[in-house]
């Protein structure tokens, strides 16, 4: 569950600011993409855990009315539900202090259940909000099983260095790409320049995602551009889980890559012209509106 509070300026060390406005919100990353790949026309299942608190049901319900099949999600009697507490300041970033809460204790039950609901699926979109042995134990199957496997490396840790050759497409926004590679990534040439990094280190696709300026991508076989698409900023929650369950779900369906990162590039903006996370997913006719309106680039 989002904790979200609008200032225009982030308080330092010490300092409390006035803030504008306050309100809750469905999110996280794992959630977000689910939703934002249901609406884009793509069948979800869904594995985690919630809390047995006031937010599980809640967070439950939300996934259930975008159509996401949730039997793979777990209510933990003994830890709570995830939440976020998301500042958004004059310029609408967001600066986001996560607490994992009931998925940190997800396990072998969670690992099963992502294996039996990965049969006859055709991509496993994966974050790091969940154990990192059963995330990369989840991604080892897929693989093995010619399953997609498409990782958001977000929030950013150490050991996804060690996983690299388990994924298909990592997803890094700036931040994490330079976690990942030590490369500052300030625009499309520096992000071109990570992505050929890890695709050196072992990545099969890489596509870093650079916020209004769109996304670079890179393979050995082939790399390139996708320019953002220009839109009114009312927040920047949840933009890059937009892309990411555009992206997985135009090459579940078999389209070019250069063409799925335009996807995601079209859902992200699509999602910061709107507040909060999950119910800022755009559908997939706006997105493909978006797309029609808008020349490739």
């Amino acid at each position: 569950m989002n904790f979200i509070g609008l200032t225009q300026r982030v308080p330092q060390p010490g300092e409390t600011v006035t803030g504008e406005r306050f309100y809750t919100a469905p999110g996280g990353k794992g959630a977000n993409q689910a939703v934002a790949a249901s609406r884009m026309g793509g069948p979800v299942r869904m594995v985690g855990r919630v809390g047995r608190d006031t937010f599980g049901p809640a967070l439950l319900e939300g996934l259930r009315r975008d159509g996401i099949d949730v039997s793979g999600i777990a209510e933990d009697p003994d830890n709570p539900s995830g939440i976020a507490i998301i500042l958004l300041d004059g310029k609408r970033q967001n600066y986001i202090v996560q607490v994992r809460g009931a998925n940190l204790h997800c396990d072998a039950t969670q690992l099963q259940a992502a294996k039996a609901a990965m049969r006859g699926a055709r991509a496993l979109m994966i974050q790091l909000e969940l154990p990192f042995s059963v995330t990369l134990e989840a991604a080892r199957h897929a693989k093995a099983n010619g399953v997609l496997v498409v990782w958001d490396p977000a929030p950013p840790m150490e050991p996804v260095k060690t996983a690299y050759r388990a994924v298909d497409v990592l997803t890094p926004n700036q931040n994490e790409a330079q976690f990942l590679t030590g490369i500052e990534v300030t625009g499309p040439e520096t992000a071109r320049k990570a992505a050929e990094a890890l695709v050196a280190a072992g990545v099969s696709m890489v596509v870093v995602k650079l916020a209004e300026q769109g996304a670079c991508y890179a393979s050995k076989r082939e790399q390139g551009y996708v320019q953002g698409f220009k839109v009114d900023v009312v927040d920047t929650i949840g933009a890059g889980d937009a892309f990411g369950g555009a992206l997985t779900v135009a090459l579940a369906e078999g389209r070019p890559v250069s063409e799925a990162v335009r996807w995601g590039c079209a859902a992200g903006a699509l999602a910061v012209t709107k507040p909060g996370a999950q119910g800022a997913m755009p559908m997939r006719a706006e997105v493909e509106a978006l797309l029609a309106r808008s020349p490739s680039r």
